[in-house]
């Protein structure tokens, strides 16, 4: 760090009672205050060099007694004007990057100009400001960070103006020399090569945003400064200027990693400490929204774990609802990036109970589908060689860019299979809320396209995870939830745990042991075994070692009446028939009980419980009708 000393008089200032004076045989004939102090001084050398209190003491009445010169509102205190007397009497004084504010400012106070005497205050500050401290990158930083405490001074003398733009252009100038930033000094007990240019890997890494940790001792307000003045001249990666905000966010928000205390938020509205505890709220608040206007414009300068971090921030403080907004545009863009626990963005809404907020998430997704990125449909092709010969060359050209545009949209076709994984894995997670509503629950689901599913497997996994923790819902909730689950998706090992699952609709049951059935009896493995009403149900059929035969599945007749997973092909096939069946409403027990009579089948059927009872009296009616044709 650059320094300057001007004088060479030694100190002869001292302390008597509270009163700092100047060990001199002549008598003091001028009596300083500043905010509280006194100083027993001579007129002599202070007016020859200070226009101001010349002026002050001209106005005031010839007097034998010392003149007092009151300067309450004297910039930068005691300490700046003993530095400006000190001066005066040609005391050595030594100025830095630490100091030279409030001693720019005090020499401007006094008017300590040329106009007073040649090679004044002021004209020495100008020169070491303008030569070495704007020459240096640490004395470029704190001398920006002084300026806080003289925000006005700084900002009419230019001070303020004059740093940012010697940091900002230093950055761009000099985008990979480490031996520019004081945080690498500091550093380098631990890796000097670091500071000595080595390229090795690490060094790469850590010198590309040297400068970030340095100006992230700023304040907020000078900071955003700093950055846009970063950002204006153009040559600076957006990667860069992401990383540099992520690194002021982890200093000036240190619980951003851990989403913030969502306690802090309670606090302030208590009541108790409301004062301070609302002032840190703000203060984050607004640095909070600064650095969301700072992000760059480009997709992946920042993460996508990042930007959600912010967005839990945003929550918890209450931004503005521009800065909100914001973050979810953003973060809805990078979804595919996103880990589950990235998501769990805590609600800040206490009167509904629920522990996460669902329904920005929802927003996120919504702005994801927003891209419109879906794969396009391939063009038509040419029925023989004759008409590819009489193709353009336009014609061909236009293939060429329908396959690259193909290629460019394969990759957003693979990152909503991703966020359809993540999805469900989220809703695995807030699944376990009891207070969430099925509506939610269900609107998030359907969100996901059906394409992005390959398999509903994780699907399963949020439902049946919420219906064990919403052990209330009525049949018709059961019924609905269930409806956004494919059982055509599902695999052996969730078809397995579905058919034994009693939480789930029998129509839900009685889909997954058909397709279980069929997958089984197709590759010639083992059947699942079955629930206990569906045993009871094929009991009273006479054959429980022929599942396929009783459930009508007999693969052996002709092949318009087999079923495959694709779909049912035959309208006569009697699958088709109990999916057509499955499709109508469940609560038809009182028309199939007057229809059976009083078979002796419907005894069997009578000791099964009410729910299997309903459903397998459609079986009974496709098997009756089968029997009645034959």
């Amino acid at each position: 760090m650059k320094f300057m000393k001007l004088g060479s008089r030694p100190d002869t200032f001292y302390t008597t009672e509270a009163v700092r004076s100047v060990s001199s045989e002549v008598s003091s004939d001028l009596i300083v205050q500043v905010k509280g102090s006194r100083y027993l001084l001579h007129k002599f050398p202070l007016l020859s060099k200070c226009l101001r209190l010349r002026r002050l003491c001209s106005e005031a009445p010839e007097s034998k007694h010392p003149h007092i010169v009151q300067l309450p509102d004297f910039p930068g205190g005691t300490e700046a004007f003993e530095l400006c007397a000190k001066f005066c009497y040609g005391i050595t004084i030594t100025l830095s990057a630490y100091n030279i504010v409030p001693a720019r400012c005090a020499a401007e106070y006094l008017q300590m100009t040329e106009d007073a005497e040649k090679g004044n205050l002021v004209q020495k500050i100008e020169v070491f400001f303008n030569s070495c401290i704007l020459n240096g990158w640490r004395d470029s930083i704190v001398t920006l960070q002084g300026t806080k405490s003289l925000p006005s001074w700084s900002e009419e003398l230019g001070i303020t103006s004059r740093c940012i733009e010697t940091i900002a252009s230093k950055v761009v100038a000099h985008p990979t020399k480490a031996n520019l930033s004081h945080s690498c000094s500091r550093r380098g007990r631990d890796d000097i090569s670091l500071c000595n240019g080595a390229e090795s890997q690490r060094s790469m890494q850590l010198t590309k945003g040297w400068w970030a940790e340095d100006i992230a001792e700023l304040g907020i307000d000078l900071y955003w400064r700093t950055m846009i003045a970063i950002k204006s001249r153009g040559k600076t990666p957006s990667s860069l200027i992401g990383e540099a905000l992520r690194i002021y966010a982890s200093r000036w928000l240190p619980k951003t990693s851990k989403g913030l205390n969502i306690d802090e938020k309670v606090n302030s509205d208590s009541g108790s400490d409301s004062d301070s505890v609302g002032n840190k709220t703000s203060k984050h608040r607004l640095l909070l929204e600064s650095i969301t206007s700072l992000l760059p414009p480009e997709k992946g300068a920042v993460s996508s774990s990042f930007l959600l971090k912010l967005l839990k921030a945003a929550n918890i403080l209450n931004a503005s609802t521009n800065s909100k907004m914001e973050l979810v545009r953003r973060a809805g863009i990078q979804l595919e990036e996103a880990k589950v626990s990235d998501l769990l963005i805590p609600s800040i809404s206490r009167t509904n109970g629920i522990i996460f907020d669902v329904d920005i998430v929802l927003s996120i997704l919504e702005q994801f589908m927003l891209q419109g990125q879906s794969p396009p449909t391939s063009p038509p092709r040419a029925k023989d060689g004759f008409e590819r010969r009489r193709r353009s060359r336009s014609a061909e050209n236009v293939d060429l860019e329908f396959q690259e545009s193909r290629r460019s949209s394969s990759a957003s076709h693979s990152s909503k299979l991703k966020v359809a994984k993540l999805v469900d894995r989220y809703l695995q997670e807030v699944a376990r809320d009891v207070n969430l509503p099925l509506s939610e629950f269900i609107a998030l689901a359907e969100a996901v396209p059906d394409f992005a599913r390959l398999d509903h497997d994780d699907l399963y996994r949020a439902i049946d995870i919420y219906l064990k923790a919403h052990p209330d819902l009525n049949k018709s909730e059961r019924k609905h939830l269930c409806r956004i689950l494919d059982c055509k998706k599902l695999s052996v090992e969730a078809c397995t745990h579905a058919a034994q699952n009693e939480r789930l609709p029998l129509r839900v049951v009685v889909q997954v042991l058909f397709f279980e059935q069929t997958r089984a009896t197709t590759s010639g493995g083992q059947v699942t075994d079955l629930p206990r009403n569906i045993k009871a149900l094929l009991s009273s059929h006479g054959d429980l070692k022929r599942p396929t035969s009783s459930l009508s599945t007999n693969l052996t007749g002709p092949a318009e009446d087999q079923w495959s997973m694709s779909g049912l092909k035959s309208p006569k096939s009697k699958i088709s028939t109990l999916r057509m069946k499955l499709d109508e409403d469940d609560d038809l027990d009182d028309n199939f009980s007057r229809g059976i009579g009083k078979s002796s089948k419907v005894k069997a059927l009578c000791s099964l419980p009410t729910r299997p009872k309903r459903m397998f009296s459609k079986l009974w009616s496709i098997s009756r009708s089968a029997s009645e044709r034959n």
